[in-house]
């Protein structure tokens, strides 16, 4: 909404921005910590116990800065290339990078996948949801969004497939997932949300 606000008076690139921006205000900045958090993690290239002990510290490396405004700047791009056509089509773009993101969160929970480490909000959270359900949960998601626009039925699938992908690799990588983990599962499926509304 507020980007779609000020894509009526202050054009494409600045709704973008803006939709990023109250996102972030509005999670608290929490899941795109967690992008830059498993950006470390993974890039470290130290055994899981040293990555995760990494991903816990307050501080900021390399590999988090840069995956962190890669992936902003995605987020603004293809927003604004949304916003360019039409502010209900960049609004809709947002709603839809918004859901496919919450809808990854059902496959981090799975309960095949174990929590990383003990405490903290991913072993509150791990292996509490069945299959069923985030099958359940991707279908009707995607089905909403393609009712609406098949493009958004396809962006929902295809951010939910590219965080699948990283979930994979931290399980591989950490043993299971931790709350940095679900957190970079929302931006990356939302940001391949976005890319696809893009491309598509």
């Amino acid at each position: 909404g507020a980007g779609a606000l000020v894509a009526w008076r202050g054009g494409a690139l600045l709704s973008g921005v803006a939709v990023v921006a109250v996102g972030a205000v509005l999670t608290r900045g929490l899941h795109l910590d967690g992008v830059a958090d498993v950006a470390d993690g993974l890039g470290s290239g130290k055994p899981a116990g040293d990555a995760l002990r990494i991903m816990k510290q307050s501080d900021i490396g390399p590999f988090g800065v840069l995956t962190l405004l890669l992936l902003m700047l995605a987020q603004v791009a293809a927003l604004a290339g949304q916003f360019a056509v039409s502010p209900v089509r960049g609004a809709l773009a947002a709603v839809v990078a918004a859901v496919a993101g919450r809808a990854a969160l059902a496959w981090g929970c799975l309960r095949s996948v174990p929590a990383a480490r003990p405490g903290g909000l991913g072993a509150m959270v791990a292996a509490t949801v069945r299959p069923a359900v985030a099958v359940a949960v991707t279908v009707l998601v995607a089905a909403v969004a393609a009712a609406v626009r098949w493009q958004s039925g396809v962006a929902v699938l295809c951010g939910v497939l590219a965080a699948g992908a990283l979930l994979r690799r931290c399980v591989r990588r950490f043993g299971g997932v931790t709350g940095d983990v679900l957190g970079a599962l929302v931006e990356t499926s939302a940001t391949a949300a976005l890319v696809a509304l893009a491309l598509v």
